[in-house]
């Protein structure tokens, strides 16, 4: 990933009230469409122009070729702010972050955990991840539906890992089992990633629990019954479970690697 500064200059006498409502109108639309990422960002004022430093999956990830309808939008509407186009500042790559995926992959997966800022669409055959953006527009121009799933999941994913409180258990409820909220939603997005694509598209379904690891191998596929999705060796090193029919790649029990 990329870090860029973006620096707005006034072209004529404006409030922090309206600069900071367009100004932020636009990052928001960046980031639904996965030009940027992560959910805060710090605008600075100074020197009579407005500084934002952005973290992005590629270099030329703000490039006017993958704008949304939402971007252009608020592109535009910098200038009832009184503000000129931002001015890109390359700052350099980011040391704590993964690589984007530049490959067309065979297959791809939607997954993500609490620590990932990335896209949470990765590629099947390196796992890196897919800029949102490279692929087709989900629904209503850009990627907002997905990466809300991806901050639900996220939340869930946090407070399962605290243990602290009850909550867990409705978190792992949400992020284990077939039949909750976050899977239906996450595996409908992934059904359609799959038909805009036409790459086979996969939803990663988090695994913990169970007795013991003979157990756990025998464990069918909790959708489709399927007892035949055991694979002989792990995907990418993480995946022991992968059902075609479903579109679902699980992990043998954390309890028990």
């Amino acid at each position: 990933m990329h870090v860029v500064e973006l620096r707005f200059e006034c072209f004529d006498n404006t409030t922090i009230t309206a600069a900071e409502k367009t100004i932020n109108g636009l990052l928001e639309a960046y980031r639904a469409n996965g030009q940027v990422l992560g959910r805060e960002f710090a605008v600075a004022f100074k020197d009579g122009e407005f500084r934002v430093r952005l973290l992005m999956p590629e270099k030329s990830s703000l490039a006017k070729r993958f704008n949304s309808p939402w971007v252009e939008r608020a592109l535009c509407e910098l200038t009832d702010a009184k503000l000129l186009a931002p001015r890109e500042k390359y700052i350099g790559q980011d040391i704590n972050s993964e690589v984007s995926s530049s490959e067309t992959p065979s297959w791809q997966l939607v997954y993500t955990s609490y620590v990932h800022m990335c896209s949470p669409v990765r590629n099947g055959d390196t796992l890196q991840p897919i800029p949102l953006y490279q692929l087709p527009a989900t629904y209503n121009g850009d990627h907002k539906r997905i990466i809300r799933w991806q901050t639900e999941w996220q939340a869930c994913d946090e407070l399962q890992m605290a243990a602290a409180t009850k909550a867990e258990f409705a978190a792992l409820e949400e992020l284990t089992s077939t039949s909750s909220d976050l899977f239906r939603r996450g595996w409908d997005l992934r059904g359609r990633i799959e038909y805009l694509t036409k790459i086979p598209t996969y939803y990663y379904l988090y695994r913990v629990g169970g007795d013991n690891l003979t157990s756990e191998k025998a464990r069918p596929c909790p959708r489709c019954g399927n007892k035949d999705w055991l694979l002989d060796e792990a995907l990418l090193d993480m995946f022991h479970f992968r059902c075609d029919k479903c579109r679902i790649v699980s992990n043998i029990s954390w309890d028990h690697l």
